[in-house]
């Protein structure tokens, strides 16, 4: 970190819209309307992930992200994997292989104690799907979240919503062929981490420059530094569940709410 008085490209970090197509509009509005209009314009977005399931427009909200480029020209639009989009992705075959030839079904084992109360897709193709994939399709047998204190929506991850956007039930081996090529291809390009260097923060002492690394969720504290950076890069899918894209307990710098 350095003192520095450049102005550097304005970063805006946009996190889980989960299938929220009119909250990302007004969001976006917002952001068009506050921000200078030439910090707007050159501005670097990175979106952080969790595009579907839960809210009921998830392919509106693809489509959305995939019509920014054209829109915005002289923005950067970065859009990284959280773990519900990886978890469509394995459902709908566009997860990137194994790097080691593995099939699939080596994920399974990890959480296959989990397998009867969650539900796993067990239809069309189930054979040589991850097991995020697996879950995300599933039908779990308890209705009630007491989590959130809200019933779940099809499966673990909520994904009905998601399903029933591309006009297909829950859970069906359909949704492969509903959903359309550039959003197979969004989910398949999808990466796990973005490192970014001269990114201005503005301190108490002054703006100083760092270095960002965005990811999903979060680098963990108890796992590695080096073998995270690694998994996160490679996108490494022999991993069953991706602590980065998922954590929430025990990740580095998380602000503390008050």
């Amino acid at each position: 970190m350095s003192a520095s008085t450049t102005s550097p490209r304005t970063v805006i970090c946009v996190g889980d819209v989960h299938g929220y197509i009119a909250k990302l509009e007004s969001l976006w509005s917002n952001l068009q309307a506050t921000l200078p209009a030439d910090a707007f314009a050159a501005a670097l977005v990175i979106f952080l992930g969790d595009y579907n399931d839960r809210g009921p427009h998830t392919r509106e909200v693809i489509d959305f992200l995939l019509a920014l480029p054209a829109r915005h020209p002289a923005q950067r639009h970065v859009f990284l994997c959280g773990n519900h989009d990886l978890a469509f992705a394995a459902f709908v075959g566009e997860l990137p292989p194994p790097p080691d030839g593995s099939p699939f079904s080596a994920t399974w084992e990890e959480y296959i104690h989990n397998e009867e109360h969650e539900g796993w897709f067990r239809g069309q193709g189930y054979e040589g799907m991850h097991v995020q994939g697996r879950r995300w399709g599933g039908v779990i047998k308890e209705r009630w979240n007491p989590k959130k204190g809200l019933p779940y929506r099809g499966s673990i991850y909520d994904a009905q919503p998601t399903f029933e956007s591309y006009g297909v039930a829950h859970g069906s081996p359909d949704l492969a062929k509903a959903v359309p090529e550039e959003h197979k291809r969004f989910l398949r390009d999808l990466v796990w981490i973005h490192e970014e260097e001269n990114v201005p923060i503005d301190t108490d002492e002054g703006r100083i420059i760092c270095n960002l690394i965005a990811v999903h969720a979060g680098l963990e504290k108890s796992i590695d530094l080096n073998e995270q950076l690694r998994v996160l890069r490679t996108r490494d899918t022999r991993v069953p569940k991706v602590p980065m894209l998922s954590g929430r307990q025990d990740v580095w710098n998380t602000p503390k709410v008050s």
